[in-house]
């Protein structure tokens, strides 16, 4: 490895690490001319599988305009770059192990939207906005009450949902359902009453 800084053609490993879930290693060298420090990735080189797009055109896989997306949908969000380039990570890593020579795109559009929807609801709904090419409003709505429903469903299955805590622990999972919910924002015309928690009684 040559030194970016100075052309040098000795380096030194003076850190090794995993990265990228295990799937790459971060390696911190040093240059033995000059004596500066950077940081490599080591990734195992597979050929990744042709995307085939709506219009039956090819193009190559690319991870980079995959983010883009992905960051654009994510724009002024409150997520953790991390969680995101885990979540690239894993979308890449089930492109590749589908051991396919051609994809469609719209399977790789489908994994992108099952991480969106975990990290961010509403980079979710952007996203499904237009790679679902959402004609009107009542498409949009039909995608938030999709989500609610999957929403209250994970909760109903939750083995925790409904045990008494008591104290402070018991209201917490009240607070948690409200950010969640309004994380959706209102479509116009939406009744407000119909999006909020519905009430315990409290």
């Amino acid at each position: 490895m040559h030194c970016p800084f100075c052309g040098h053609v000795e380096t030194k490993v003076n850190d090794s690490r995993l990265a990228g879930e295990g799937r790459q290693i971060r390696r911190r060298r040093e240059c033995l001319s000059c004596g500066e420090r950077f940081t490599t990735f080591e990734t195992a080189e597979l050929v990744m599988p042709v995307v085939v797009k709506g219009d039956r055109s090819r193009e190559a896989f690319d991870e980079s305009k995959m983010r883009a997306g992905m960051e654009k949908s994510l724009e002024k969000r409150p997520v953790a770059r991390e969680a995101i380039d885990e979540a690239v990570s894993r979308v890449t890593h089930r492109v590749r192990t589908l051991g396919d020579r051609e994809i469609p795109a719209r399977v790789v559009g489908e994994f992108v939207m099952d991480e969106l929807r975990q990290l961010d609801e509403v980079a979710y709904v952007r996203f499904a906005s237009v790679y679902r090419q959402f004609q009107d409003v009542e498409a949009f709505h039909e995608e938030i009450e999709k989500l609610r429903r999957q929403r209250t469903e994970a909760a109903a299955n939750d083995p925790r949902a409904g045990q008494p805590a008591g104290g402070r622990t018991k209201r917490a999972p009240k607070r948690e359902a409200n950010v969640n919910t309004d994380q959706l924002s209102l479509l116009p015309g939406e009744d407000k009453d119909k999006s909020a928690v519905p009430d315990d009684g409290q």
